[in-house]
């Protein structure tokens, strides 16, 4: 059994960088630190570690009279507004953003030796100047500048300052391109605007994919034109049977479009053949025996199967693939495939040889939960590993295989990662089928390593999954991915050579004064020391 898997908004101003870091130390790329000038952060103490940090000279002051410049009309002056956003509430300055030099803070777009994701931050008495080649890199130096800045800054209200970020140099790039979260909305249903605050919040650890589970026995959440009772009928109840819902395809292009703001790739899920009850119980034709089962609200798994050997089946597959390819600018869809326990292997096989040329039909390459290695991975697809450190060798074996054979792989192993596993025997939410998971245990392993025969290349990244099965509100999402969350965005973007558990924590521990100004409430975990409150 592996996942059963909320959401009231509290402080609707966009999050953008949980992090602060300020405590412990962890410099890379110099000898000997320059001491940081009271009241600024060291460089070197930001979440995500940074791959080099050399601080220097003395820091920058936002004042009443800095202002934010860009290069052009385009992308770099979107980011620079959504800085200017963050900053203006809490600082009570103007902080105009106009093309060109001058005026403190500068964004720069330029070819160089940044990557698709990478930045540099100089800091200097005379401003602060973040450059990168694209776009996603100039957001994500924008994330670290906030980090660098005191916790006041992310409150909505004008706040005393100095706001002063340290000088230096910080250069960095992701160790990884597959820095995920999952959301199940199946399990329990939630609002568009519920799904942005957690988009602000993934943002700011510099995370760059948003996997959405919209479909399972307990509820379908995306609308289907061509099969119109899956929402109707399938998005119609949830866990302990409350009112579900689900998204209108307007709504869910809001969402990848807001998710594309923040420079995360939305990748959708509809989990077949197995997790399906609520498809079953929209259409009575899906089932084997053309009876339609009740709508589902409990808890348990593998017990659902659509027909493999009925031709509807791939008529009902093409089309929610079709529609939901035609939402997605992404360029993956996740086709599940976990825990197909009432199909047989030989149907199974059956099924993803029918299903994965359809993604790839309408433009899509191919993700699924790791059982997908069970078949024969389509060219370009990327295997998802949920196991366990003590699944078996031969269960691994058949994953590490696959990647031998140039599937990818991304690690969301279950007793590392799975953030709706309770922290302790005591924690309210969640459960503890792959054990208690606490923050250490979340974040001391390595990805690189992490599966016997894995080839480093074929590793792409690790996803922290939250299955909503006791997670209901914002709150609860918060209260299980907070801190936890964090560690998984370390291990997904920082060299490895930065892995430090005893340095980690103090650096995380510097992030309660930014949740609590963000309004975030967050595990107060006994393993981090965090400040007095």
């Amino acid at each position: 059994m592996r996942r059963h898997h909320g959401t009231t908004p509290r402080t609707t101003r966009i999050l953008g960088a949980l992090l602060l870091v300020a405590a412990g130390s962890l410099t890379l790329g110099a000898a000997a630190p320059a001491p940081t000038p009271a009241g600024s952060t060291p460089l070197d103490r930001i979440v995500p570690a940074p791959e080099r940090a050399v601080p220097g000279g003395q820091p920058y002051r936002i004042t009443a009279g800095t202002r934010i410049g860009v290069d052009g009309p385009g992308e770099a002056r979107r980011i620079g507004e959504y800085l200017a956003d963050v900053l203006r509430p809490s600082t009570g300055y103007r902080l105009p953003v106009a093309a060109g030099s001058g005026g403190g803070i500068q964004l720069r777009l330029t070819e160089g030796p940044f990557g698709a994701e990478g930045y540099r931050l100089d800091s200097r008495t005379q401003g602060v100047t973040i450059t990168a080649a694209r776009p996603a890199g100039l957001f994500h130096g924008v994330q670290t500048l906030r980090q660098l800045l005191p916790a006041a800054v992310e409150k909505d209200s004008v706040q005393p300052g100095p706001w002063l970020v340290g000088g230096g140099t910080i250069t960095d790039r992701p160790r990884y391109g597959w820095r995920g979260a999952m959301l199940d909305v199946s399990r329990h249903f939630f609002t568009v605007g519920q799904v942005k605050r957690y988009i602000d919040q993934l943002a700011q650890y510099k995370l760059n994919t948003l996997h959405l589970h919209l479909s399972d026995d307990q509820g379908w959440r995306i609308a289907v034109d061509s099969w119109p009772r899956l929402t109707t009928v399938g998005g119609s109840t949830q866990v302990g049977g409350g009112p579900g819902g689900h998204w209108t395809k307007a709504e869910y292009r809001e969402i990848v479009r807001y998710a594309a703001s923040r420079y995360l790739e939305v990748v959708p899920e509809i989990d077949m053949p197995g997790h399906t009850n609520a498809a079953l119980a929209s259409y009575a034709a899906l089932n084997c025996d053309g009876v339609a089962p009740p709508p589902y609200t409990g808890t348990e798994v593998g017990f659902s199967s659509l027909c493999v050997g009925k031709e509807i089946t791939y008529d009902f597959v093409d089309d929610v693939i079709r529609e939901l390819a035609a939402l997605t600018p992404g360029r993956y869809l996740h086709i599940g495939g976990d825990e197909a326990h009432s199909t047989s292997h030989e149907d199974y096989v059956t099924f993803m040889d029918r299903v994965q040329p359809v993604a790839a039909r309408y433009g899509k390459s191919v993700v699924g939960w790791h059982q997908l290695t069970g078949a024969t991975p389509a060219k370009g697809a990327v295997a998802q590993y949920w196991g366990l450190d003590d699944t078996s060798a031969a269960e691994k074996e058949q994953v590490a295989a696959a990647a031998r054979n140039g599937t990818g792989i991304v690690l969301s192993p279950a007793d590392r990662v799975y953030l709706d596993m309770k922290y302790d025997a005591d924690t309210p939410l969640g459960q503890d089928w792959a054990g208690l998971v606490d923050v250490r245990r979340a974040y001391d392993w390595d990805p690189g390593d992490y599966l016997p025969g894995v080839p480093g290349s074929a590793v792409r990244g690790v996803e922290a999954p939250l299955w909503t099965e006791t997670i209901v509100t914002s709150a609860d999402i918060e209260y299980m991915a907070f801190p936890r969350l964090a560690g998984v965005a370390e291990l997904g973007w920082s060299p490895a050579a930065t892995h430090d558990w005893a340095e980690y924590r103090v650096r995380l521990a510097a992030q309660g004064p930014r949740w609590d100004a963000q309004g975030i409430g967050y595990f107060r975990a006994p393993q981090v020391p965090w400040p007095a409150v």
